[in-house]
């Protein structure tokens, strides 16, 4: 073997721990009983030197993804919260079914705990850092149900820009009333300060009774995506979260069938 073909060789115990929720200790212990396999092949030294984009690798009869990453699309339900850490109450990891976990995964963005809709969990820092970041101003389009209902006065104002109640300015955003319903409306922004939309009614004197994110830049949330599923998502997927969105032309193609049942219920 060449140099240059071993660039390009990994531990066996660091491909599978990059991948899944077994530690280094654990697997060492699994590849000992035989529980991991290499090409079809029991391999019981976890130190063992593979090549991730030729060899396939097995766990317990389970095999282990070649991608180092992993992009999982979530329609977060109520009353979980966009954290990693369980003192925070019920976490939206607790919804990544057991065979889509890694151990490194987490919500990159946030929705509110009684918030619903399109939520994206990752392990990939870097490009939860580069959707996060102000320089990109991914759009989110939200519907939402007001206390009140909508008033075309508001468009004006959150296109303007509003001053929230402690002084914080907001960026422009949009609103779009939804057709044959006066108490729900899309909403676009472009950044995410606390509680933004809530605040943001509350500063025109509204109240927001239920919130649902449908995308994220371009990407949408499924139809047939029911509340508390998730899906795995492939890197072009991804990279649809870059996408500029034309708010107009999406709000009249979108559905709000599956939306509106899950608002007003």
């Amino acid at each position: 073997m060449n140099r240059k073909e071993c660039i390009f060789l990994i531990r066996l115990d660091k491909f599978i721990s990059e991948r899944t929720e077994f530690s280094r200790s654990e697997l060492k212990a699994l590849a000992k009983k035989g529980k991991i396999s290499v090409d079809g092949t029991v391999v019981r030294s976890a130190d063992a030197k593979i090549d991730p984009e030729k060899q396939s690798v097995t766990v317990c009869g389970k095999t282990v993804r070649a991608e180092k990453f992993r992009y999982i699309l979530l329609n977060k339900p109520q009353g979980y919260v966009c954290s990693t850490d369980e003192k925070d109450g019920e976490t939206v990891i607790g919804l990544v079914p057991p065979e889509l976990r890694t151990k490194n995964l987490f919500p990159a963005g946030r929705l509110d705990k009684d918030s619903l809709g399109a939520l994206l969990i990752t392990d990939d820092g870097a490009l939860a850092h580069r959707m996060l970041s102000p320089s990109n101003h991914i759009s989110k389009i939200y519907i939402v149900k007001l206390a009140n209902g909508f008033k075309s006065e508001y468009i004006n104002k959150f296109k303007n820009g509003l001053m929230l109640s402690n002084g914080e300015q907001c960026l422009p955003a949009r609103l779009r009333p939804v057709e044959n319903c006066d108490k729900l409306v899309f909403t676009e922004l472009f950044e995410g300060k606390y509680h933004q939309i809530k605040r943001m009614f509350a500063a025109v004197g509204d109240h927001v009774e239920v919130l649902m994110r449908i995308s994220l830049g371009g990407l949408v949330l499924p139809d047939k995506l029911g509340i508390g599923e998730c899906m795995e998502l492939l890197h072009k997927d991804v990279e649809s979260l870059f996408q500029k969105t034309d708010f107009d032309d999406f709000c009249s193609r979108f559905s709000v069938d599956f939306s509106a049942f899950h608002i007003n219920k």
